[in-house]
């Protein structure tokens, strides 16, 4: 019996796991972690998504700052997105009326991201207290891009004078999302 513990014990690896090294830091610095950031919330392939701050003595309005902060940031990403995937769908159209497309598109855009906006997921809400009372809120949203290529499609079709190929479209419009998710990656 003795033997046997002798033998099991004997097999037992002495060495314990190191741990990776941590990168060291500059000195006197310290890393932050801000709530309702980092990748699992920069835009992808399949949403557009925006991150802010609110801060101020009253919650509510601390809330409010941050969630008007994310919606402007969404629909600025937003109308850079339409533009590039409008420029791209243009250039590759063999369409006679492109300028008028392109018109349509500019003036849809607007209307769209408002109306869109409405649609927006909250994807995390985090609140603190500072230590001088102040309270800060932590917000990330998002809009799936699927909806919106969907609601400038079901606008477009009903534009007179306005001929295009929504497949085409979709196909541009995902491939500036891949292009953008890499950039942002």
């Amino acid at each position: 019996m003795i033997l046997l513990i002798f033998m099991i014990s004997s097999c037992r690896s002495t060495r314990t796991p190191t741990q990776p090294p941590q990168p060291s830091l500059p000195e006197g610095e310290v890393e932050i972690i801000v709530p309702c950031s980092g990748p699992e919330f920069f835009t992808d392939a399949e949403v557009l998504r925006a991150n802010s701050i609110g801060e101020s003595i009253d919650l509510s309005v601390s809330k409010r700052k941050a969630m008007t902060d994310a919606r402007a940031q969404l629909a600025a990403s937003i109308q850079t997105t339409v533009k590039a995937v409008t420029d791209n769908y243009v250039r590759s159209s063999e369409n006679n009326n492109d300028e008028n497309l392109e018109e349509r598109f500019e003036s849809l855009n607007r209307e769209v991201v408002s109306q869109e906006l409405k649609g927006i997921r909250k994807i995390c809400e985090r609140y603190f207290r500072t230590p001088e009372g102040k309270y800060k809120t932590y917000v990330a949203i998002e809009l799936s891009a699927q909806e919106l290529v969907s609601a400038y499609h079901s606008r477009l079709k009903n534009i007179k004078g306005i001929d295009y190929d929504y497949e085409k479209l979709k196909e541009t419009f995902e491939a500036q999302m891949l292009k953008q998710n890499q950039i942002d990656n």
